[in-house]
């Protein structure tokens, strides 16, 4: 079953120039499903650089002058590079495509970031644009049920079908968003597998990583800590393992996209904390998987931890989606008033805590000293005002 995905739309405006498109995301989430969607509509070819014949191929065609290279890759109006980051010039090679002006559009995909996005978006550097494509967004989720109607806004749809939403959510909050984890009538058994064997290949495969049950270890603590403030030093203190080790693994978890971090917003660093990270993760059904945590109860103890990383997920998958020209952080006084997440668009600063429970919620009143204004709660009954 295809699920369409809101980044279509941009994809698809993306081939109004001949800039190379990269289309960066991590396995699992439907990347390649995406773009075969795009050939259905553009004449074309993909190429999978996990196979050795096809990175062979390539690289032999990068010698030949531009045009025959792309014709005889079978490029017509796109060519698509999928695992683009296997090949190490793969950032020279379509950077002397582009200045030939080769019409035909290129893509790049990608499940590694930081591979993909160093070296090869430098040496492409104005010739370039990015988009992310993330785990399934809530609202992607909930275009596909057979009560939902075309024209809607965030509150009627709360208001109209709670029962419904209040099911889904919590589904969410449990299995994640990865398409097949939605899909798939055994979420746990597939979340399992894509936690063990896909989303760390990159790090394996690669040598990255020298014993991968240290990467373990320390993916096991960032899921019992999420919405914690953590240090490198407090990681490596609790794993025993080096702090430039732990601040390695930390990238490249990043890198891969299994979680993001908040650093802390402060103005002023006597009264505000402004060195610590709050890790979060991409996507809750790992977070599980790794917890090994699968009851489906809102009367769970981790139920508040749940639904912070959830909704963070959410707000940070949609920043990246829409190329929001924002940046995300966490606040926290040096007295420890805490705020979960501060938004800062231009000069413009909104602030929120996730709240599964809000009953009682009493904002930060040292944040609205400084800041003149008070922070707002995103709980269950508010949640699709904010994420939709």
């Amino acid at each position: 079953m295809y699920i369409p995905r809101l980044l279509d739309a941009q994809i698809e405006k993306a081939f109004s120039n001949q800039k190379v498109l990269f289309l960066i995301g991590p396995r699992q989430v439907g990347k390649t499903t995406l773009v075969r969607h795009i050939l259905a509509r553009h004449k074309g070819t993909m190429l999978n650089m996990d196979i050795a014949s096809r990175r062979k191929r390539l690289v032999e065609a990068s010698h030949l002058d531009p045009a025959q290279a792309v014709t005889m890759l079978g490029g017509v109006e796109v060519l698509i590079i999928d695992e683009a980051q296997r090949v190490d010039d793969i950032g020279r090679i379509c950077k002397g495509w582009y200045d030939d002006e080769v019409k035909t559009k290129i893509i790049l995909l990608g499940s590694s970031s930081a591979t993909l996005l160093g070296k090869a978006a430098a040496e492409l550097t104005g010739r370039n644009e990015k988009l992310w494509l993330t785990p399934l967004l809530l609202r992607e989720i909930i275009e596909q049920q057979d009560w939902f109607y075309n024209k809607y806004d965030a509150r009627s749809l709360q208001q109209g079908f709670p029962e419904q939403i209040q099911a889904l959510i919590q589904s969410r909050l449990i299995f994640g968003n990865y398409p097949e984890a939605y899909l798939s009538p055994d979420p746990r058994t597939y979340l399992v597998n894509l936690t063990n064997d896909y989303l760390l290949k990159d790090l394996f495969t690669d040598s990255l990583v020298r014993l991968p049950e240290d990467v373990r270890r320390l993916l096991v603590e960032l899921a019992n800590s999420v919405g914690t403030t953590l240090s490198g030093q407090q990681l490596s203190t609790r794993l025993n393992l080096s702090r430039q080790t732990i601040e390695k693994y930390l990238s490249l978890l990043e890198g891969i996209f299994v979680i993001f971090n908040l650093p802390a917003y402060s103005t002023d660093r006597i009264k505000e904390v402004h060195r610590s990270q709050k890790y979060y993760f991409w996507d809750n059904g790992v977070m599980n998987a790794l917890r090994e945590a699968w009851t489906v109860s809102d009367t769970r103890a981790d139920m508040e931890q749940l639904w912070q990383n959830w909704v963070m997920a959410e707000i940070f998958k949609q920043s990246r989606t829409f190329n929001r020209h924002e940046d995300l952080f966490f606040w926290q006084s040096r007295n420890g008033s805490t705020v979960d997440l501060v938004v800062k668009q231009g000069f413009k600063l909104h602030a929120f805590d996730m709240r599964f429970d809000a009953h009682g919620y009493a904002p930060s009143r040292a944040f609205k000293n400084i800041y003149g204004f008070s922070p707002s709660a995103i709980h269950p009954e508010n949640v699709l005002e904010y994420i939709l």
